[in-house]
């Protein structure tokens, strides 16, 4: 007697697989989202807090009016801070005073102040996790030197990084 041999998977087995990579897939890409965003609330964390140190130099130096970029051969005034900033693909904001962004892309906006609070503000959009479109993130350096990091009080906990981790 012969008997035919099974090749191949069943019905049954093929449905049972298919049944957990969705119940994998129904996890997985919401954390995978989440991941994204908070991700990229990190990296607008160190592109805006790059600018800590130029905003330092010119508060020493008595510089007031931010710039973000000044054409080579272009004299700068005595209160001109050229704040050397780069473009985002997740920010909106367009250059202080001098230049344009590229298409798709948007600087942090900087306030200096002489007597007062000074500030690093990024705005998220343009590429940036749907979640996060409008929030911001600001950099606030008090008159002691002291710098701080808070985002917008809309932005939920779960996207916030460590060290930024208060609202305004």
């Amino acid at each position: 007697m012969k008997r035919s041999m099974q090749k191949g998977f069943t019905l049954i087995e093929l449905m049972i697989v298919v049944a957990i990579i969705g119940i994998l897939a129904a996890i997985a890409l919401p954390q995978y989202q989440t991941y994204v965003a908070k991700s990229q609330v990190a990296r607008v964390m160190g592109e805006t807090g790059n600018l800590k140190t130029t905003v330092e130099t010119c508060m020493t130096e008595g510089r007031t009016v931010a710039n973000s970029s000044i054409p080579a051969g272009t004299a700068m005034a005595a209160t001109d801070c050229n704040l050397q900033a780069t473009a985002s693909s997740i920010q909106t904001g367009a250059a202080q005073v001098v230049g344009n962004a590229p298409a798709g892309t948007g600087f942090p906006q900087v306030t200096l102040v002489a007597a007062g609070n000074s500030d690093i503000e990024a705005t998220f959009g343009n590429g940036a996790a749907g979640v996060l479109a409008g929030q911001t993130l600001r950099w606030r350096r008090d008159v002691n030197g002291t710098w701080t990091c808070a985002v917008s009080a809309a932005l939920s906990d779960k996207y916030r990084s460590k060290g930024c981790e208060a609202q305004y």
